[in-house]
């Protein structure tokens, strides 16, 4: 395969258990570059948080972020995808009358923004969101430039959580982003959708593309490349949806079959 373009999902794919890059992908990295492969994180992570963690080894790097509404290229942002404020209202309005323990993060492109506060919650969402900042009323950080609206839940999302955002927010894109994580975020935005652009951008074809992916908002971005892996420890959906399947990301999957392809 004459793949030009990497987008690989970083939390259950490319990151370890630690939710660290494997050292040995900056040498994959580095052989990519060399070969004038471009690399692309697609996460629902914030673009700083993207950024932090790829910030040693400089330029040109690409980014999807916040589940491919947010797309940059050569350090500058070349999409844009903004949720309207009435279904962000919605959400938190949603959340804040449910029984479930639920907590929200409103993401805008330069910072996120939470007002629950207790500790357990806080430390989740630094995990994702190094750029974060508390106010005491959600309500007041709606603005016309919102991106995405997270909900994180310490039961299960996919059956606690999913149904109340959905019925709270019937014309969005509501993607269960992880086992704790709801993303929901405006119906065209999707890291498919982000991968196409930044595919575009390029100047590259769909053919060219290989993507690696572990969970339900890697759908997309699947569907949209030319060559496609599941990691083994992906939701069954993924696993049945992908062209192949690599390693876990314990054992390092994306590493494994990238160091195959470019010295095979």
């Amino acid at each position: 395969m004459d793949f030009r373009l990497v987008a690989t999902d970083m939390d259950g794919t490319l990151l370890n258990t630690h939710h660290e890059v494997p050292e040995k992908f900056w040498d994959i990295l580095k052989q990519m570059r060399e070969k004038g492969i471009a690399f692309a994180p697609a996460s629902g992570r914030q673009l700083a948080t993207l950024q932090k963690q790829f910030q040693h080894v400089g330029e040109p790097i690409s980014y999807i972020a916040e589940n491919g509404t947010v797309v940059a290229h050569n350090g500058e942002i070349i999409s844009l995808t903004t949720l309207d404020n009435d279904t962000v209202h919605s959400i938190i309005d949603a959340v804040r009358a449910s029984e479930i323990d639920m907590g929200v993060v409103v993401c805008r492109p330069e910072r996120a923004y939470v007002e629950r506060n207790d500790d357990a919650f806080r430390a989740e969402g630094l995990k994702y969101y190094v750029s974060i900042e508390e106010v005491k009323d959600l309500h007041e950080a709606v603005n016309n430039e919102v991106i995405k609206v997270a909900i994180f839940t310490f039961q299960d999302a996919e059956k606690d959580c999913a149904p109340i955002i959905r019925a709270a927010a019937p014309n969005a894109n509501v993607v269960v982003s992880g086992q704790h994580w709801v993303d929901v975020m405006d119906p065209s935005a999707n890291k498919g959708q982000a991968l196409a652009k930044l595919r575009d951008a390029l100047g590259l074809e769909e053919s060219q593309t290989l993507v690696f992916g572990d969970y339900l908002n890697d759908t997309e971005l699947i569907k949209a490349a030319g060559k496609s892996y599941a990691m083994s420890n992906a939701h069954p959906d993924i696993l049945e949806l992908a062209d192949e399947i690599a390693p876990s990301n314990v054992d390092e999957g994306v590493v494994v079959v990238l160091d195959k392809l470019l010295n095979s």
